[in-house]
């Protein structure tokens, strides 16, 4: 039963990262829609913002949701996956904000990126030395 508690942790953050990719899917529609982009970016700098804020999302996100199935599949406690998948999501929710800002790295960009990279890390950690720390 344990398993499964983790099971559920995992699914219910995989489902959350899912609705963070919708909501930024619904913004790139709308966006191109009110910009009248029809396809790409069309050098307009609101449409690559917003395609932007979708892609790299949707380049960390299935990363995550297969290291939170993994790390309840092989038996980590579900307070771990509750705090991977809870520091990744802020770090998906904070980042979109960090790109609406001007040029550089503001700092919401900055704790977004860090709020994912710290738990992509530690679920890598997790995974490759969990036989050995376990």
């Amino acid at each position: 039963m344990a398993g499964m508690i983790a099971l559920h942790a995992a699914g219910f953050w995989s489902g959350l990262l899912i609705l963070v990719l919708i909501v930024l899917s619904v913004r790139v529609v709308m966006t191109r829609r009110r910009q009248r982009v029809i396809l790409g970016d069309g050098g307009d700098e609101v449409m690559i913002v917003a395609a932007r804020r979708f892609g790299n999302a949707a380049e960390y996100t299935p990363v995550a949701i297969g290291a939170l199935i993994l790390l309840a599949l092989i038996g980590w406690q579900t307070w771990i996956i509750h705090l991977v998948g809870a520091a990744f999501l802020l770090g998906r929710v904070i980042h979109p904000l960090g790109l609406a800002f001007g040029k550089g790295p503001p700092p919401a960009r900055v704790v977004g990126m860090t709020l994912t990279w710290l738990p992509l890390l530690v679920a890598a950690v997790l995974l490759i030395a969990g036989p050995f720390i376990a």
